[in-house]
């Protein structure tokens, strides 16, 4: 990180777009960070949430968000259904996806995390479990949790980015940022 250089970590709520303006009217960055010149290191897609690193470090920015710096990034991921041992074996050896095999993961089953209600809330159906999975990938192809999970037939009902290297959403209210 270079000297003087500004770093925010932000819990980005559901719906938010990880930019900074929108022709649409929906929801972005400027609703939430009022601080100038700085730019997301990455994205997290609208419907995902959880931490999103901003900088005006340009170095910095480029690595977090480079694939081949491989930055590990874990996600708590809430799926439709148990995943049997196949589903996680798979997860953690790598699936072919349409671009491609993915790297391996680190999966685990994990108990439902303390968190925020998300507004709308998960579509819940009475005769059909969920599971939160925590996935740490260390590539970032789009939309790639989502395709991964679908993949092995457990489709993610709801995203949550916890960790970008060593930074995570701990003590980050949803909506809320802090600046290191």
């Amino acid at each position: 990180m270079k000297a003087n250089s500004t770093v925010i970590l932000f819990n980005k709520p559901f719906n938010v777009l990880t930019q900074f303006t929108d022709q649409a009217g929906r929801q972005t960055l400027k609703d939430y960070i009022p601080v100038p010149g700085v730019y997301a290191a990455g994205r997290l897609d609208r419907d995902s949430e959880g931490l999103l690193v901003l900088t005006d470090d340009g170095k910095l920015q480029h690595r977090l968000a480079n694939p081949k710096q491989k930055t590990s990034k874990t996600y708590w991921v809430q799926v439709e259904g148990t995943p049997d041992a196949k589903a996680l074996d798979a997860l953690r050896h790598g699936v072919t996806l349409k671009d491609g095999l993915t790297r391996p993961a680190k999966v685990s089953v994990i108990e439902t995390p303390s968190v925020w209600p998300r507004t709308p809330p998960v579509r819940f159906r009475q005769h059909i479990p969920t599971t939160w999975l925590s996935i740490t990938l260390t590539e970032g192809k789009n939309r790639q949790v989502r395709r991964m999970t679908a993949h092995v037939g457990y489709p993610t009902l709801r995203l949550i980015r916890y960790r970008i290297g060593s930074w995570t959403i701990d003590g980050i209210g949803n909506g809320e940022y802090i600046t290191l």
